[in-house]
Formats: structure tokens, sequence, C-alpha cells
């Protein structure tokens, strides 16, 4: 005989009152600037009329610079300020936040002092706990996905023949400080999670992720047949930290979500060519997360031209993928392309 379990009345309404919480659309942006939009004519102005097109509540930059004195966030700031977009700001370098929620705190997280990367961390007022909103810029040497495609990670000089010894590669990539400088998030995140926070990192990379590179895609796109666990995205996935592209397009060869390099055509064809006799399309832009049960992933998209830089030509549309793109609004400041995730926050 089955017997029927009651559950008491108390429990019931805080379910249906726990379940019934309202819940905000949160959409957050990752951005590399190039330089503050200072390699493209009127880039500053694209960062600005992008910003207002898209709407973002979160926005992650890399390739702050505050140039000649003048302090980027501010500026940026009161331009959308005169267009009667108000956003909120902290002045940083190398990295920076802007938010359409009041900024509790500012800290630096990994600082350089040479300019090879840095990390910082704001806290948003913005749902039960807040969210934990990092942005980084990891270092931009020892780029090692370029050694498997004949080209050096430092200088970008043509090497006699590509390297195809994992080992070697990987080696090469540990003498950047990428993987010191996500370490340090994911130690500074656990303080923030243990607060009831969420956390959200956006930035430039400077690194692939490992899951482009699997048995796939090893004998794509200049792979040079390596299956190749790249350490940053290796580091996350190990702590639980979800990749908001590969979430929502888990096929790689499908959808391989190339940010690097644009074929930005508001920029000389020079300045956009790393390694002309190479294929080097990556994915080197990255929103991550780390799930909980107020913050959902709902929607991801990518931002800029469809085309990119391939074997030193531009394209006007990546020739092996099923990407989609959102279209930039007037100037795209940027040899990247952005990153755009809209999540739903309790």
């Amino acid at each position: 005989m089955r017997k029927h379990i009651q559950i008491p009345l108390f429990i019931l309404l805080l379910w249906v009152l726990i379940s019934c919480q309202p819940r905000k659309e949160l959409r957050v942006m990752q951005f590399n600037i190039w330089q503050e939009g200072t390699q493209v004519e009127n880039g500053f102005q694209g960062i600005v009329d992008n910003i207002i097109s898209l709407n973002p509540d979160l926005v992650t930059f890399s390739e702050v610079r505050n140039y000649n004195g003048v302090s980027f966030i501010p500026r940026l700031l009161s331009a959308l300020e005169q267009r009667g977009v108000h956003y909120y700001g902290k002045e940083s370098v190398s990295t920076g936040i802007i938010s359409k929620y009041e900024i509790e705190s500012h800290d630096i997280v990994y600082p350089l002092d040479n300019d090879r990367g840095s990390v910082i961390k704001d806290i948003i007022k913005v749902g039960k706990g807040g969210v934990a909103l990092y942005s980084a810029h990891l270092d931009w040497l020892n780029c090692s996905s370029y050694l498997p495609r004949g080209y050096d990670g430092c200088t970008w000089k043509k090497l006699p023949s590509p390297i195809s010894d994992v080992d070697s590669i990987l080696f090469d990539n540990r003498q950047s400080f990428r993987d010191d400088e996500v370490k340090a998030i994911i130690r500074d995140a656990k303080k923030e999670i243990n607060l009831g926070r969420a956390v959200i990192i956006g930035g430039d990379f400077n690194e692939p992720s490992h899951l482009d590179w699997q048995d796939d895609t090893k004998d794509m796109r200049g792979h040079n047949g390596l299956v190749i666990n790249w350490d940053c995205s290796t580091l996350l996935a190990n702590e639980g930290y979800v990749d908001t592209f590969r979430e929502k397009h888990p096929d790689a060869v499908r959808y391989p979500g190339f940010t690097f390099p644009a074929n930005n055509e508001y920029a000389d064809l020079k300045k956009l060519c790393w390694s002309p006799d190479a294929d080097d399309r990556e994915r080197i832009d990255f929103i991550y997360y780390k799930p909980n049960r107020s913050l959902s992933l709902k929607n991801v998209s990518i931002i800029g031209p469809s085309g990119c830089i391939f074997y030193g030509k531009r394209t006007d549309k990546d020739s092996d993928g099923d990407d989609s793109f959102i279209q930039p609004s007037g100037t795209w400041p940027t040899d990247h392309k952005a990153l755009m995730a809209d999540f739903s926050i309790k």
C-alpha cells in the first residue's frame, strides 16, 4: 500500500515564494577596444555608438590605455551621458568595467607594471547577493597558438617549420603570465562565492580554449594535427566555470566562434595580419560564469564584422562555420569581435 507523504504547508509556501521571485535580464558584453579605438579613424565614437546600439548592462573592456593623461572610463561615461545614457565606472588601466547598476567596490586582482595584462573586479549591485564581475586582459606574449602555425608567439616572425610537440608548446605557453592571472581570479572569486555573489568573467585571454582544440578540429584551422588542452580554459573548467559560447554552441566544428582577427574594413590590412602564411583564426575573447541558482544563461552573440583575416587576406564570411553575427553600428573600432551574453538573474 502506497503511503502519501504530506508536505507541510509552510514548506509549500516557501517554495512558491522562492520560485516566483522576479528575475532581471542581465546583458554582459566583452569588448576589446584596440588601444581605445585609436587604430581606427573615429574609433572612440565607434565604441560609444556600439554600446548605445547594443545596450549592455555590464561591459568588460580590454586595452584601456589612458592616453595623454586622459582617463578612458570617465571620458567614455561623459560621452555616453551626452547621448542620454547613464553608466557607472571607475578609472582603470589595461582593463575596464562600466555598469548600468551601481558599483559597490572596485579592486585590482592582478596588476602588472610591464603592460603584460591585468585583472580588475567590480562588485555590482544587482540581484540578491550582487555580482562579482572580473575584467581580464591577459598577457599578450608567448601566444603559443602561433607555434603550430609556424610563427613565433612573441616576435611573430616566421619559424623554419611549425612546432608539433604539444609539451613544447605548453611549456612556451606557461612562460606567459596568463595562467597566473587566471589562478588569481579563481582564488579571489572563491571569497565572492562564499559571500553569495554570482561570478562573471569577461576578457581577452590571448589564448585559445581547449574546447576548440580537440580531435574534431585537429586537422583544421592550422592546428597541425594537434590536440591541446590550453591552460587557462582548462583551469576554469576544472573549477566549474562555464564558457558561455560553448554552452550554447558545443560543436566547435560548426560554430568556431572566431573573435580574432576580425576583418575590420576601417583598418589597414597590415595591422590585422599577424601570420600571413597561416590560418590564425581563433576564439580568444570569452565570457565565463559560475553556475548557481540565481544565474542562468539565455543567449550568446558575437558582435562585429562577419569576416576574418584568412591566410593574410580579407574574407567577407568565415569560410567553414555556421556562426551568425550582430553587425556593428557605424564604425567598428577594433581588430577583435565582441561577445555578448544574456543572463537571467534573481
